[in-house]
């Protein structure tokens, strides 16, 4: 099984679950770091041939965080795979007719996009995902394969309001369906209660862990402000 993230550069880590390393470097201990509130990093490392699951709200900057911080290499100079549905989109889109609407064939670029997926997960090298966070039954596929493969599957979670998530959405010209957009609030609501640890007056014990979600091995939190830190995501 791969071992949990380390996250390296400066600044203290709060972190549930974790105890800070010398030299700036937080390690987890219980699987969840909290790498909110001003404690984000440049770069954060994951064993090779481990899976990494970017989850977030549409617009919230999945995919820019992974076109920005996942490199093509590994360390070991073995191919990451990166497998975002936002480019299943944008390549059928640049195939298909201006007219037509993306419900028409999204259920394809759907079938694309775990195509793709399912693809990753037969090789063995490390992988990126793209997550919306709604489909548990995904997270639970990619955290089966990432074990057969003596691997583990790792949670990167992006906490972002949902004004600046619509915001983002504008920003790139695309949107989601509001009834589509409240069923992907709900669920990653639900999916931050659960590994989020609320505040507590007991500085004694604020180190508690948050629930791990099935088969994942390690959950990074991230805000609006750690993502815009984080430069590097690196396997090695």
């Amino acid at each position: 099984m791969g071992t949990a993230p380390t996250a390296g550069t400066a600044g203290p880590a709060r972190a549930h679950g974790a105890a800070a390393a010398d030299g700036g470097a937080a390690r987890p201990r219980a699987g969840v770091l909290d790498l909110r509130s001003g404690a984000g990093r440049g770069e954060l490392r994951f064993p090779a041939g481990d899976v990494l699951i970017v989850s977030g709200l549409p617009g919230s900057g999945k995919s820019t965080l992974i076109r920005r911080a996942v490199s093509v290499l590994d360390a070991q100079d073995g191919v990451v795979w990166c497998v975002d549905s936002q480019d299943t989109r944008e390549r059928l889109e640049r195939h298909a007719p201006g007219w037509l609407p993306y419900a028409i064939y999204r259920p394809f670029a759907r079938l694309a996009h775990y195509a793709a997926l399912r693809r990753a997960l037969r090789s063995t090298a490390s992988a990126v995902v793209h997550d919306c966070g709604q489909r548990g039954w995904v997270r639970r596929w990619v955290a089966r394969d990432a074990r057969r493969r003596g691997g583990a599957a790792h949670l990167l979670l992006l906490d972002v309001p949902p004004g600046t998530a619509l915001a983002g959405q504008a920003a790139r010209g695309r949107g989601v369906s509001p009834y589509a957009f409240r069923r992907h609030r709900r669920a990653m609501a639900r999916l931050l209660a659960s590994v989020s640890q609320p505040p507590v007056p007991d500085p004694l014990l604020t180190d508690r862990p948050g629930r791990l979600p099935a088969g994942v091995a390690s959950v990074v939190l991230l805000d609006r402000g750690a993502v815009d830190a984080l430069r590097r995501i690196t396997f090695e």
